[in-house]
C-alpha cells in the first residue's frame, strides 16, 4: 500500500484543523509515517519527563497521518480505541513517532506507533491504535 497524499499535503491539511499543532511530519512511505514534536515547559510533568497526555496526543496525530497519507484526505475518520505502554521516562527534547499500518481495510484502520526521545533508539512507549474509516470513494 503507497501513500497517496504527500508530506506537504498532509501537513497542511493538519495544520488547517488542528491549528495549533505542535508535531511536524518527516516522511511518509508504504505503510508507516514518521513524525516528530519538540516538547515544551508545558508538556513536562512533575519529575522532568514528558506527560502522557503529551505522548498519547502525538501517537492519534501520526496514526491519523498515515491513514490520512494512505486514504486520502477523509477528515471524518476517528479513533475507536487507543492503547499505550509507556516503557522509559523521556526526558524533555525531541520525540519521534512511527506509525506503521498493519491493516487497512474499508471501515477500519488498526496501527502501531513507536515513540523515541532525543535520538535514543531505545522506545520510552508504544501504542496500538485501531481507526473507523467513514464511507468514502
Amino acid at each position: 500500500m503507497s501513500p497517496v497524499v504527500n508530506t506537504d499535503e498532509l501537513q497542511t491539511f493538519l495544520e488547517s484543523v488542528f491549528p495549533k499543532i505542535p508535531s511536524k511530519i518527516l516522511d511518509i512511505g508504504p505503510g508507516h509515517l514518521t513524525m516528530e514534536q519538540i516538547t515544551k515547559p508545558h508538556d513536562i510533568r512533575p519529575g522532568g519527563t514528558i506527560s502522557g497526555p503529551t505522548m498519547m496526543a502525538l501517537v492519534d496525530t501520526a496514526m491519523y497521518a498515515v491513514i490520512l497519507g494512505h486514504i486520502g484526505i477523509i477528515a471524518l475518520a476517528v479513533t475507536t480505541n487507543l492503547n499505550i505502554n509507556f516503557l522509559r521516562k523521556p526526558e524533555p527534547g525531541v520525540l519521534k513517532a512511527k506509525a506503521n499500518l498493519l491493516k487497512l481495510g474499508k471501515q477500519l484502520a488498526v496501527g502501531e506507533v513507536t515513540i523515541t526521545c532525543n535520538n535514543d533508539p531505545r522506545p520510552v512507549a508504544h501504542a496500538t491504535c485501531t481507526y473507523s474509516i467513514p464511507p468514502h470513494k
